[in-house]
């Protein structure tokens, strides 16, 4: 039981994080909104990075196949990213995304002699 209500805890955490990130341009203005902003980007970080490490989705993210969608998905994301946005936008999103990306083929090449079912 406890372990379930730590689950649902992260969960929880995780999606206000999202929240505030997503939420706080339409409710606040200034630092507030700043403040808010990143304030959900550190939470939804930590819950999510707490999560990938748990059973299922822990080996889901090391799947070959999962692998393989996320560098291309946020390879390509990136490299759009970087001819429609402009200015602090847009190097914020290309390098987020790139960051993935990078992830995603870290893992691929790290994978690379152990060969794994998907």
């Amino acid at each position: 039981m406890n372990a379930r209500i730590s689950s649902i805890l992260q969960w929880l955490g995780f999606a206000a994080g999202m929240a505030a990130t997503v939420g706080a341009g339409s409710v606040l203005d200034g630092t507030g909104k700043q403040a808010a902003t990143f304030g959900g980007i550190l939470l939804s970080l930590a819950a999510g990075t707490a999560l990938a490490k748990r059973d299922p989705i822990k080996s889901f993210l090391r799947r070959r196949s999962t692998l393989w969608f996320l560098f291309v998905f946020n390879l390509l994301v990136a490299v759009s990213a970087g001819f429609a946005l402009e200015g602090a936008q847009g190097i914020t999103a290309v390098v987020g995304m790139g960051v993935v990306s990078l992830g995603a083929a870290f893992g691929l090449v790290k994978g690379r002699g152990v060969h794994q079912h998907a």
